[in-house]
């Protein structure tokens, strides 16, 4: 006896691949974002200008200095909210589940890697710049912090239940008018959790800051963050449109008001179980 959706198996049909390619796609950013960001770039001077000098909550000299991993992050909003849509809160809590999973995985996996010892010829490389210390730039490059890794992931995992929550609260107001309010209101609440929680835990807890410095980083971060969902809003229309020309318009909107129907039935049993 097969698996099946209706008369068609469920690994044919057109709403499965789907999550399966959405899935894919959001926890492959999720993870090379994890990667890429151990790196700090200075967002001014990749754009050819000097840094800005803020001064927030008594801290002088901020500028837009972020990690790598924020160059993608992005689209994990623009991912979260589509699989919102169309899948609802258990679609994006499937999948965020899997993610921090995935990445706690690969955490245990690098430190192995970082503790193994290299190989005699694989110990310096020489460039034109000069020679490499290949393992210490290893260690430099992946070691990173148990608190780092901790933040990362509780900040994921709140940040994506808030936004999942928050999107259909927004979704029932307007019902299938205003995407954009939906998709940025979402980010914008579930963000400013994210970056506060990610930035107390790996820095305040695990690495002594002060906290007025960690409140003015992540103020910095949260409004790159904001910045950064509002200028690809539009791609969450292209994603609607890409979509519902896949399944068609009978499918897509079936879809998403299934997604809609348990996602606010889910809001409701929470909010009287918290009276």
């Amino acid at each position: 006896m097969s698996l099946s959706a209706g008369n068609t198996p469920v690994w044919q049909a057109k709403e499965s691949r789907l999550l399966v390619v959405l899935g894919a796609f959001f926890v492959g950013n999720a993870l090379l974002a994890e990667f890429i960001g151990v790196k700090i770039f200075s967002v001014e001077r990749t754009l050819g200008f000097e840094p800005v000098n803020w001064t927030l909550f008594g801290v002088s000299g901020l500028s837009l200095n972020m990690t790598a991993g924020v160059l993608i992050w992005p689209l994990v909003f623009v991912m979260t909210d589509i699989i919102n849509e169309y899948y609802g809160q258990r679609g994006v809590k499937l999948l965020s589940y899997m993610a921090a999973g995935i990445i706690a995985y690969a955490y245990l996996v690098i430190q192995l890697a970082v503790w193994v010892v290299p190989a005699d010829f694989w110990q310096v490389k020489n460039l034109p710049q000069g020679q490499v210390p290949l393992n210490a730039a290893f260690q430099a490059i992946f070691g990173q912090g148990a608190w780092i890794i901790i933040g990362s992931l509780v900040a994921f995992l709140i940040g994506q239940l808030v936004d999942a929550v928050t999107f259909h609260l927004l979704k029932h107001r307007t019902g299938e008018r205003m995407i954009w309010l939906r998709a940025t209101g979402s980010t914008v609440i579930s963000q400013l959790i994210d970056s506060f929680v990610v930035i107390f835990i790996a820095f305040y807890l695990g690495a002594g800051w002060q906290l007025s410095t960690v409140l003015a980083i992540a103020a910095v971060n949260y409004i790159y963050k904001v910045g950064a969902a509002i200028v690809l809003t539009p791609l969450v229309y292209l994603g609607h449109w890409m979509i519902d020309r896949y399944l068609g318009p009978k499918k897509s909107a079936a879809l998403r008001a299934a997604a809609h129907q348990q996602s606010y039935a889910s809001d409701i049993r929470w909010t009287h179980l918290s009276d």
